[in-house]
């Protein structure tokens, strides 16, 4: 018997076996977290979704572009969703949504729903994420979601076939746009790392999966973000895997796997393509970083009400929330050392303040005038959203110079995404609370 696959968007699919119809990382909205726009572009049919009934939905770990509450608000609350998290919150989260049958994945447990068998795997970080094996009717697909596999998880692994493996193509530079110094450090390339574990499974089929977003058109992370094109996954990957058939599978599209084939069956008619859907990624590694005087102009001004809690966090709060953090071990400011926070307004105009930082302290500084080798750049409008509504590092379009070795000891970074678990989907729940409130 055939098992049909379905791809949403970006890590999300529909798994449908012999009348069960299960979800996995489902995302139906374009932008999601804040500004990853659908590449190839969609639009989504919200009332044929909400008509949709499913069997479950498998979320595989709690990143707001996994588990987005906007989307899962689409889904009939009887539906039983399992999550594979490690903080109670966010299964509260889903509970204050309005579900009923809300399940921790137990890794290494299958579930069985219908015709449907999912197995979570530990991925390489096994307090964050995990790997799904999903087996129906003899036929066994393995979603690598868009993580890293867990040494031990793949050994067990690569002794098995696979009739079709989902397989993360792209090696986003989260990290390498923010900073000068950090675009220097990695090359943009697949990860040999990688391709020599590909090349070690047996596998009929490989999908290029996850990445399927680019930002605003006006963006130059277009060009910086996304070093690995479809072209560029299909090349490297038949040189590791030649017997395997590689393919892309864009959002709304339907296949049919069986033993001895994967063909198109049409697509989903609540996920509507826009224009041409075999677009590429297109990596420039010379291109020029937009200002962010420039980008600032891009956003609108703040409120008087917003630009008072703006001045209050600066004045106080991120005193606050950075005496709440744990101290590092080791870091580069284990001793004080001047830190310049700059907040750009909407016309692209710069204000300075200026800190003293330490591993367990944060001060403001008003001494003479010193050089300063850490600086942060942000946009006033996008600092305030980080702290009411939550954001990405991308969304935000920090720039960091630094002089230190690890970026992520940033005292903005720490301060705003330190221990921080869910800001965005209960902001995403406070949105759909109040708009229910006014229907």
């Amino acid at each position: 018997m055939a098992l049909k696959i379905s791809r949403i968007l970006h890590a999300g699919y529909l798994l449908e076996s012999a009348g069960t119809r299960v979800l996995f990382d489902p995302l139906f909205e374009t932008p999601f977290s804040r500004n990853c726009f659908a590449f190839p572009k969609v639009e989504f049919s919200l009332e044929e979704l909400r008509r949709e009934r499913f069997d479950a939905v498998f979320i595989s770990h709690y990143h707001d572009d996994h588990l987005s509450l906007e989307s899962l608000d689409l889904i009939d609350r009887a539906t039983p969703i399992f999550l594979f998290c490690i903080h109670e919150e966010m299964f509260s989260l889903l509970r204050e949504l309005g579900f009923e049958r809300v399940h921790s994945l137990e890794l290494k447990n299958p579930v069985s729903v219908g015709e449907i068998t999912v197995t979570a795997h530990p991925a390489l970080d096994r307090d964050v994420d995990s790997i799904f094996e999903i087996e129906s009717n003899g036929l066994r697909v393995l979603n690598v979601v868009d993580s890293w596999i867990d040494p031990e998880t793949f050994q067990i692994l690569k002794t098995k076939s696979w009739d079709l493996i989902l397989w993360p193509f792209q090696t986003m530079r989260e990290l390498e746009v923010l900073s000068p110094n950090e675009a220097l450090r990695a090359p943009p390339e697949i990860p040999h790392e990688l391709l020599a574990q590909l090349g070690q499974f047996e596998v009929k089929n490989i999908v290029a999966s996850s990445c399927q977003f680019r930002f605003e058109d006006w963006s130059w992370l277009n060009r910086s973000f996304f070093p690995i094109s479809y072209r560029l996954f299909e090349r490297a990957v038949a040189q590791v895997a030649p017997k395997s058939h590689v393919l892309r599978m864009n959002p709304g599209q339907s296949f049919e796997l069986s033993r001895d084939s994967l063909v198109p069956v049409g697509r989903l008619n609540w996920v509507m393509p826009i224009g041409d859907q075999n677009l590429d990624y297109d990596f420039d590694k010379n291109t020029t970083p937009s200002l962010t005087s420039d980008i600032a102009q891009r956003f609108p001004a703040l409120s008087a009400e917003e630009n008072e809690f703006l001045a209050d966090f600066l004045a106080k709060g991120i005193f606050e929330k950075y005496y709440r953090l744990d101290p590092p071990e080791t870091s580069w400011f284990a001793h004080p050392r001047p830190w310049c926070l700059e907040v750009y307004d909407h016309l692209g105009q710069v204000t300075n303040h200026f800190f003293e930082v330490d591993q367990k302290s944060l001060a403001g500084y008003h001494g003479p005038r010193v050089t300063v080798n850490w600086r942060t750049q942000v946009i006033a409008r996008k600092l305030v959203d980080a702290l009411v509504s939550g954001e990405s590092m991308t969304s935000m379009y920090l720039r960091i110079f630094h002089d230190g070795p690890d970026i992520l000891e940033d005292p903005l970074l720490r301060v705003l995404f330190g221990g921080q678990i869910g800001s965005y989907q209960r902001a995403q729940l406070k949105k759909l609370t109040q708009r229910s409130r006014t229907l």
